[in-house]
């Protein structure tokens, strides 16, 4: 039987599923005031106004969450020379043919493009958010700066949501990724597999 490696703690799992529900809750009351058709989304929260007053409050609380993640990830999400060869062949991987694939250490070079796409756009997301939040801080930014942040504050919500898809389907797509996230393990042939670097460095080539 193939041995379980511990890939996430218990705290670092309840830190991604609290980002993860922060998320859902503020990416609907967002969407709430993104286009009309999706002004239904409010109800949940108990109407405009109240989705209007609690959007940024969570907002804030999951820049908070994923704070709390990013300091416990970034040195294992830092690019290398090994991840310009995994993007050269990474068209070939999603055909299917995973053998030209180098070793990867704890993330792949697509789990690292993502990472920092979630940090840079919900950095955005949060410094835009400032600027027109009202009536808090409206009165710090003139009326084209508090334009220009919505403007960006929507683009970067399109791309954390959209990193978000990637995100969860590659995590369904390759086999045995999700019980990382709810039991913490991962198999020892999922790690040789996906993470050989990780894996030996977990079971010291053993």
């Amino acid at each position: 039987m193939s041995r379980l490696l511990l890939r996430y703690n218990a705290s670092e799992r309840m830190n991604h599923w609290a980002i993860a529900l922060l998320f859902v809750l503020a990416g609907l009351s967002g969407l709430a005031f993104f286009h009309p058709a999706f002004y239904f989304f409010s109800y949940l929260f108990g109407g405009g106004q109240w989705a209007r007053i609690l959007h940024p409050f969570l907002g804030l609380l999951m820049f908070v969450c994923f704070l709390g993640l990013f300091f416990r990830l970034w040195r294992d999400n830092v690019l290398n020379d090994d991840d310009r060869v995994w993007r050269q062949h990474a068209g070939e991987m999603l055909r299917g043919d995973k053998s030209k694939m180098p070793p990867a250490g704890k993330y792949n070079a697509g789990q690292k493009i993502v990472f920092w796409l979630m940090a840079g756009s919900l950095l955005v997301i949060l410094v835009t958010g400032f600027m027109f939040w009202s009536p808090w801080f409206t009165g710090f930014f003139p009326i084209v700066l508090q334009r220009l942040a919505v403007l960006l504050h929507s683009v970067a919500a399109v791309v954390l949501i959209l990193s978000v898809i990637v995100h969860v389907y590659a995590a369904i797509w390759v086999k045995g990724t999700v019980r990382a996230m709810t039991r913490g393990t991962v198999t020892e042939g999922w790690a040789r597999q996906n993470h050989a670097l990780w894996h030996r460095k977990m079971t010291g080539g053993r």
